[in-house]
């Protein structure tokens, strides 16, 4: 399910975006920036709704994906 990101509260979604920025795994090339620049990179692409937040409730778990991501997500189920 898709969660709209503009009606999370403020510090819930920043929290969001810091862990999901910080998980292993993740890669923003080969220059290294601060946890500040790759929030704020994120939340760029949230605006622009190029990527969405999901709950998972069967896993209780949040993911972003790609708009994309989500509709062929949503096509499979």
């Amino acid at each position: 399910m898709q969660v709209p990101h503009d009606q999370l509260e403020p510090d819930t979604l920043t929290r969001l975006l810091v862990e999901f920025v910080t998980r292993d795994g993740t890669d923003y090339g080969e220059r290294e920036s601060t946890t500040e620049d790759k929030v704020a990179q994120v939340r760029k692409q949230l605006t622009r709704g190029e990527i969405v937040i999901v709950f998972d409730p069967e896993t209780e778990t949040t993911d972003l994906v790609s708009r994309e991501e989500f509709r062929i997500r949503s096509l499979a189920q």
